[in-house]
Formats: C-alpha cells, structure tokens, sequence
C-alpha cells in the first residue's frame, strides 16, 4: 500500500511538472487541461468566501488567467492545486473587499458600481424553502463577520474539505496555527449564530 502511494504521489508530480513546462510554454491545451482538472475545486472555494453563484463564477475565470498569466513565477515547491487554492482565496478575498469599499461609497452617495436592480421576490416559494434560504443567509453573514485568517482555514476544510496538513501547506502557516484557527473559527460561529437565534434574525 505505501509503495503504491508513492508511486501515485510521483506521477502526480510527474504530471505537475509536464503541464507546468507545457503552460510556461503558453501552450493552450495544457491550459484547458488546467482549467477542466481544477475547475470545480477553485469555484467551490470561491463559492465558499463570496457566496453567489454568478460572483465565484466571476472569481473563478479571474483565478485562471492569474494562474496564465503568473504561470512563471510558479515554484516547483508546491502542488499545482495548493498553489490554485491561494489564487482563489486572494481573489475572493480582494473580491469581498471591493464589494464593501462599493457599499461604503454607494451608503455615502457615491457610486463606484452601475446599478443593479435586485432579484425578484417569488412569493410562490415554499415557506421551507425561503426559510432555509434565510439560515443560508445568516451563516454566510456570520462567516463573513470571521477574522481573515479563521474565514480562510475554516472554508477550506469546510467547504473543500482539505486537512489540516494542506491548510497548513496553502496558508504558509504551521498545523498548530491551522487547528487553533479553525477551532475559534466554531467558536465564533456557534456564538453568533446563537446570538442571532436568540434576537430572531
């Protein structure tokens, strides 16, 4: 079995290392490869930090021509998918910020953004149904309200499922650190959430 792990292991850095050569070299296939492997796994991240289909569709495309674009400055050190997983976060994370700074200068008079009419309201919708749209609604808010770094390593083994060990590896920061950031990461969450129950919002 451990032989058989290592070997997997190597031709999965064996293939890392000829689409890596293939990208630098522009090449456009290995591009489409990149993007057909990892697709669904930088759209479920994104998806996790902005929450709106549309938006990680958005973030998603910018991800992969930063990964074209960068391909260069790619290190060798570290596996294709932990270094899309970093794009992805960085990007999402700019994304959030930019839509605050939006909000803030639309709240002051100001706006930086064409408008948007809002989605229409199906009052035909089960009442299950708009009442599990609103529990989405404060989750996402409360995970939102996380400190970056807890926001980052709890999405990650929440919503993609990483150990802690890759969390570690993506974040540039020690298992210890991971451990420490997802546990207050519940912490927080189960204190908002009840918080929120509490006052029924």
């Amino acid at each position: 079995m451990l032989c058989l792990s290592c070997t997997l292991i190597f031709l999965n850095s064996k293939m890392d290392s000829v689409i890596i050569d293939q990208l630098k070299n522009r090449d456009e296939k290995a591009f489409r490869q990149l993007v057909e492997e990892y697709q669904q796994m930088v759209f479920r991240t994104c998806m996790g930090i902005v929450h709106n289909a549309d938006d990680a569709d958005d973030v998603t495309q910018e991800v992969f021509i930063e990964a074209f674009n960068s391909i260069d400055k790619f290190r060798a050190d570290s596996k294709i998918s932990t270094w899309l997983y970093r794009i992805a976060m960085n990007k999402s994370l700019n994304f959030i910020r930019d839509h605050k700074r939006s909000k803030f200068f639309q709240s002051i008079g100001l706006k930086s953004t064409p408008d948007i009419p809002d989605e229409d309201h199906n009052f035909d919708q089960p009442f299950e149904a708009l009442q599990q749209q609103q529990r989405k609604k404060i989750m996402d808010a409360a995970i939102d309200s996380l400190p970056e770094n807890q926001r980052t390593a709890f999405v990650l083994h929440k919503f993609d499922d990483l150990a802690y060990k890759e969390i570690a590896e993506i974040m540039g920061i020690s298992l210890s650190s991971v451990e420490s950031l997802i546990f207050r990461a519940k912490q927080n969450l189960q204190k908002k959430l009840i918080h929120c129950y509490k006052k029924s919002c």
